[in-house]
């Protein structure tokens, strides 16, 4: 099994910044991606950003494209996604999770493993 645990939520004003920070613990893959999705009220879970393990590729929905950057330390088993320019549609609880194994990273069937999520707030 794999935990994933989200950090770096909170409340920010529209044009700030926040990033969030999830760690894996667990079994282990030799291939994998990792993913941050998020879910506002009413909305279906959506795809934001995604990773593979090497690092050097990486994907992100149009609407957080040139504002958000995921990113990865494996030595501490972290995915990171930092947000800058935030705005009040941004407001999502935000989703870290794991895919093991090649194939995409964009749909939430896609990923084994999800964390809990951590709220993020952006006021106009």
């Amino acid at each position: 099994q794999v935990q994933l645990v989200e950090s770096g939520g909170g409340l920010v004003q529209a044009g700030g910044s926040l990033r969030l920070s999830c760690a894996a613990s667990g079994r282990s893959f030799s291939i994998y991606g990792m993913g941050w999705f998020r879910q506002a009220t009413g909305n279906e879970r959506e795809f934001v950003a995604a990773i593979w393990w090497s690092g050097r590729v990486t994907y992100y929905a149009d609407s957080v494209k040139g504002r958000f950057t995921i990113s990865r330390d494996n030595a501490q088993n972290t995915v990171y996604l930092q947000m800058n320019s935030l705005k009040p549609e941004d407001t999502a609880v935000y989703y870290c999770a794991l895919k093991g194994g090649f194939g995409s990273l964009r749909n939430t069937d896609d990923y084994n493993y999800w964390g809990q999520g951590t709220q993020v707030t952006v006021s106009s």
